[in-house]
């Protein structure tokens, strides 16, 4: 096998984490339509039931990173595949609210912690002229998952089968898990490990130098890290931006779409069974979308291709905010506000996830990766569940309309933090990225 089809595969079996992550998040928007009826559900216990995957995500980013470090990339993304076919199966047999929740909250461990060493990995795997393109493969792929999830929830439709909604995705966990059996760690970890010969012959295979993917920095242990993080002013800051980049991607409201779609065609008079199909709508203009990104994130650059996503999505926003207030009973106006959420979807998965998620893999310096990587999915995942909990609450309270307004808001906030903290990384090395923020900030 060629050197350029060995590092394809690598990233194309890390990015299965992606896959995962869009199954597992977007096969709720349809179940949920079913599960509520069955077990008579409020609004709240809705949001509840959702955001629990939220919840377990945020501890599974957080320590992910830490496993990432201690354990290496490969093993905690073999974990992450165990859990992912033992949470999808409990799922599927839960009986109760209290039960789907628990079930939901172990799944998201997974979920969480696979979010971040996916992307980690793959960044340590790549050479610098198409990382971004190859780390834009995991966004990619959670895309393709939720696309898949919401075929699932329209095939299953007619039976009201909501087990078999979330039970299917132990499949790509499955998948996930073997194919993290036929690849090695990344030589940043064998560096880290003191495994240099390894890490050599690693990269070697990889068709670069050590020294292209591994910067010569090696720390052990998350004691040392925090030290390190509390204490070096520019590497402070480098992940408090990162964490910012992880608030970036969910501040504009993108998984109360994701997840609520259905359930905001539904509480406009579409039925129950067309608001499902509505879901393929959004994920088919996903995948387009984020492909169009994967085709120029490394053309663009990451700071550019960001603002371009938040300026469409606030547009998209204030618009569908205007269409959605006159939904209820007009197909015409129901349809028009489905166009706009996937107008607001397109921008968000051409430029702004994958912007962000990229961001987040590149600016985390080596000496922190995992601990520093980890707490900007904490960020991330903290707003992701934010959004679940609340929103549907928020549109009883305000009614959709100033619920989509509310984020549009948010996103011309993004556009100026942007704007002025946001470096560009794109075709600089992992260790010319940490040298361009310690220059910025080490002072």
């Amino acid at each position: 096998m060629s050197t350029d089809r060995y590092v394809k595969l690598v990233a194309l079996i890390a990015a299965l984490g992606g896959l995962l992550f869009g199954y597992d998040t977007g096969v709720m928007s349809g179940a949920l339509l079913f599960i509520s009826p069955e077990f008579d559900m409020t609004a709240h216990q809705e949001g509840w039931v959702t955001s629990m995957l939220l919840v377990g995500a945020a501890v599974g980013a957080l320590t992910a990173g830490r496993a990432a470090d201690a354990l290496g990339r490969r093993m905690t993304l073999l974990i992450g595949g165990a859990v992912f076919v033992v949470g999808s199966i409990w799922c599927a047999l839960a009986d109760s609210i209290v039960m789907l929740g628990a079930a939901r909250t172990f799944l998201g461990v997974a979920v969480g912690g696979v979010s971040i060493v996916s992307p980690m990995y793959i960044a340590e795997m790549v050479p610098p002229a198409v990382r971004g393109r190859l780390v834009s493969l995991n966004t990619l792929m959670i895309v393709v998952g939720q696309l898949a999830a919401y075929l699932v929830n329209s095939a299953l439709a007619t039976t009201g089968s909501w087990e078999w909604m979330l039970g299917l995705a132990a499949v790509p966990g499955a998948m996930l898990f073997v194919g993290m059996l036929f690849v090695t760690d990344s030589p940043v970890w064998l560096v880290s490990r003191g495994r240099v010969d390894e890490a050599r012959t690693v990269a070697g295979n990889l068709g670069m130098s050590l020294e292209e993917l591994a910067p010569p920095e090696s720390n052990r242990g998350t004691a040392t890290k925090w030290s390190i993080l509390k204490s070096t002013r520019w590497i402070r800051i480098t992940v408090l931006l990162a964490m910012l980049m992880g608030l970036t991607q969910q501040i504009t409201g993108v998984n109360a779409v994701v997840y609520f779609a259905p359930t905001m065609m539904n509480q406009v008079g579409i039925s129950t069974t067309n608001s499902v199909y509505t879901s393929i709508v959004i994920g088919v203009v996903s995948v387009l979308a984020c492909w169009v990104g994967l085709k120029v994130v490394d053309r663009i650059g990451r700071k550019r291709l960001l603002m371009i996503g938040l300026a469409g999505n606030t547009i998209s926003l204030f618009v569908l905010a205007v269409a959605y207030s006159f939904a209820d009973g007009s197909f015409f106006f129901a349809m028009l506000s489905l166009f706009f959420m996937a107008t607001f979807i397109a921008f968000q998965q051409a430029a702004v996830s994958p912007a962000t998620w990229l961001l987040i893999s590149e600016l985390v310096p080596a000496k922190v990766r995992g601990l520093g990587m980890g707490i900007a999915g904490l960020s991330l995942w903290v707003t992701n569940w934010a959004v679940a909990q609340y929103f549907l609450p928020l549109v009883e309270w305000l009614t959709g309309s100033v619920a989509f307004a509310v984020f549009g808001v948010l996103g011309i906030i993004a556009l100026g933090y942007t704007r002025t903290l946001v470096p560009e990384t794109m075709g600089k090395s992992l260790d010319e990225v940490g040298a361009e923020m310690r220059k910025r900030y080490d002072r």
